[in-house]
């Protein structure tokens, strides 16, 4: 048995987050550690890595000559992880092609529905249905109906078969393959201030989050229970990974590392009694923090906390969105990464169902408050397949009914696939001309809007009337700002004055 797994020559991050920085592709490398601790060969190809042409890697498919090919997904690189399917099947049509990762999981039948050359859907989790079907397949059995956690096509049809039980026990998994993928090829590292860039790597330590923002997959994906690896098999880990590939930085991938407050401290001792010198980062939730806590995080390295706000908006944030947390529990870890030296950032997002200019700008005047003391991020409002924000998105019309996730234009679907990934935008209340603003008086405030580096693919992008015009208003909406800026400085007399 052989198994050949794959990430697409894009990589698994979108277009906005692209900058040179590449991380090893975690859910593969799992699946790799089971299957090579199972005994079954296996082989990882990071395409994006290695920048490989599509004719390279069906070259590789075929010299490998595996039984099983899978692919991961997300629904920014859906499209190529697509392409890859159908030039893994036709390098290697008796192999068995399996999709897996957030996107194929939640939009199963869709992706099925549209790719022939796709066998099975794997949903949620990978590890033990990957191994499943490997064992399966060894016993010369055809069928997938008894394997819990795929979705397949039988006799023409789509069948999901049952939903496979969670891992709750993570420390029974070993840990992610590094050895499988070309790790030194990885250009991960962090800027840690005054201290300098050291090499990073990512790594997550648990599986789904107890909240329900109406945006957000993990609690579709990996389940609304909260699944904790131990604090010694944590930093057992991160011991491993600096002694093997000279790590100093940890990006915690986690969607709420201090969910469970307890395990964070219990963490941070481990980190602080064997001394590893490392620095590390972290997306936490605002109202599970305290400064005792904190301060316990920045002794173990903690050097950089990331926390999601949202919206200014006290409506939006907890009615529409569902975040349920307080604005000064905002302001009051800000001042508390500020007497740390701890490098704060916050998400915000605009563009929710039904917020308003007003509320949208109760965001943006939060966003100008801090501007030069804090780091902030944001993003236009994407909808993900099986997600509440998706139900409301084909309610509302925002998704059309004949709207598939396996069509990459669609004249009534808003995208900016060079700015923002082949995603779809929800557009509410808000006019485009709002959302521009938005977008560049945080850039011009601080944000990072590389529109110089852009301008390529965003001309290569522009396959409609709707994306074209959408274009034409950011840049009258941005030459505009910036004639505003450049009037508001004041003269050299003036200065002198």
């Amino acid at each position: 048995m052989k198994v050949h797994l794959l990430a697409p020559p894009g990589g698994h991050s979108a277009q906005r987050w692209s900058g040179g920085v590449s991380m090893p592709p975690l859910g593969l490398l799992y699946i790799g550690a089971v299957l090579e601790r199972e005994g079954i060969e296996i082989k990882i190809t990071p395409a994006d890595v290695w920048k490989w042409s599509w004719r390279r890697i069906s070259r590789e498919i075929q010299d490998f000559s595996p039984d099983v090919i899978g692919v991961s997904s997300t629904t920014e690189n859906r499209f190529q992880s697509f392409k890859l399917i159908r030039t893994a099947k036709k390098a290697q049509p008796r192999a068995l092609t399996l999709m897996g990762g957030p996107h194929a999981s939640l939009a199963a039948e869709d992706t099925l529905a549209h790719l022939p050359e796709l066998d099975a859907v794997v949903r949620g989790e990978g590890e033990m249905t990957t191994l499943e079907v490997c064992r399966v397949l060894e016993k010369g059995k055809k069928g997938l109906e008894d394997i819990a956690g795929i979705s397949w096509r039988i006799d023409g049809h789509i069948r999901n078969n049952p939903s496979r039980p969670q891992i709750q026990n993570l420390d029974h998994l070993p840990y992610p393959a590094f050895h499988l993928v070309p790790y030194e090829q990885y250009n991960f590292s962090l800027e840690v201030p005054g201290w300098g860039t050291f090499p990073a790597v990512n790594m997550i330590t648990s599986r789904g989050c107890p909240f329900c923002c109406n945006f957000c997959a993990t609690p579709v994906h990996w389940g609304g229970e909260v699944r904790m690896r131990s604090p010694k098999n944590v930093v057992d880990e991160i011991e491993s990974l600096k002694q093997k590939y000279g790590v100093r930085v940890i990006y915690f991938f986690d969607d709420t590392f201090n969910a469970d407050p307890g395990r964070v401290t219990e963490i941070c001792d481990l980190l602080i009694e064997r001394k590893l010198g490392l620095f590390w980062k972290c997306d936490v939730r605002v109202d599970l923090m305290d400064r005792p806590l904190l301060k316990k995080m920045k002794q173990a390295g903690l050097f950089h906390l990331s926390f999601g706000l949202e919206a200014g908006s006290e409506r939006i944030r907890n009615d529409v969105i569902g975040k349920k947390i307080d604005v000064n529990d905002f302001h009051d870890l800000i001042r508390q990464c500020q007497e740390l030296n701890i490098i704060p950032n916050s998400f915000f997002i605009f563009s929710h169902p039904t917020e308003t200019w007003e509320e949208a700008e109760k965001t943006i005047d939060i966003i100008e408050t801090y501007q030069d003391k804090i780091e902030s991020s944001i993003a236009l409002l994407h909808v993900y397949p099986g997600t509440p924000l998706e139900t409301e998105a084909r309610r509302s019309g925002v998704l059309p009914r004949d709207f598939s996730w396996g069509q990459k234009y669609h004249s009534q679907v808003i995208t900016l696939p060079a700015a923002q990934g082949n995603v779809p935008l929800y557009q509410d209340r808000l006019s485009w001309s709002q959302i521009s603003e938005l977008v560049f008086r945080w850039a011009f405030g601080g944000g990072s809007y590389p529109l110089s580096r852009k301008m390529a693919s965003l001309l290569t992008s522009l396959r409609s009337w709707g994306i074209l015009k959408r274009y034409a208003i950011m840049a009258f909406i941005y030459l505009k700002l910036k004639a505003n800026q450049f009037l508001k400085k004041p003269s050299p007399s003036s200065k002198t004055g």
